[in-house]
């Protein structure tokens, strides 16, 4: 079974490091890694548009040779996940294949965006929770935006959500080593 490792992993300082980590935990779990080409050299003379292109390319072609997704779904830079992460995860899951995730934060979605407000929350005439912007606040005690764990959920797959040490929030593997376990179970 070849699985996309998808992420947030590629902008680290260490990306290659972490990737190669998961790359050897898929395998020694008897799974095919399929990892993104983010980290891959491209031709010289390259510009950063073109750069980006053929990186997109590359992972929409590693996601269509896929049999499944481990999506690392751990908020970064803001209250959700990584939007890449976010599109590769709904990619995966529009062309029906089996989807896991994972955060190495335990905090839902809700209790994240009480703080992006700072408790500053107002119920309106309907019973929805709003922010002090007036924006409609998700609560549905999900670890993200209800489509993701949705997503997955329907693809007989499971998100897991726990809590690591701060500074090992995106290179903590415990959580995804147990979506590997899940996945090669259905082998």
């Amino acid at each position: 079974m070849r699985v996309y490792l998808a992420g947030p992993e590629v902008f680290l300082p260490d990306a290659r490091e972490v990737l190669d980590r998961k790359i050897a935990l898929t395998r020694e779990a008897g799974l095919e890694p399929l990892a993104p080409g983010d980290l891959d050299e491209g031709p010289e003379g390259e510009s950063r548009h073109e750069k980006g292109l053929r990186i997109s390319r590359k992972n929409e072609a590693l996601m269509h040779a896929a049999d499944a997704i481990i999506a690392n779904l751990t908020p970064f830079r803001g209250v959700g996940a990584d939007p890449g992460t976010v599109y590769e995860l709904g990619y995966m899951c529009g062309r029906e294949k089996l989807a896991y995730g994972y955060t190495n934060v335990a905090s839902n979605h809700f209790e994240r965006l009480v703080n992006y407000y700072d408790g500053q929350m107002m119920q309106d005439e309907d019973g929805s929770l709003r922010g002090d912007d007036g924006l409609a606040v998700e609560h549905f005690d999900m670890a993200d935006n209800l489509m993701l764990p949705g997503g997955i959920i329907a693809r007989g797959g499971k998100l897991i959500a726990c809590d690591v040490d701060p500074e090992a929030l995106y290179s903590d593997l415990t959580a995804f080593a147990d979506c590997l376990a899940l996945l090669a179970a259905r082998r």
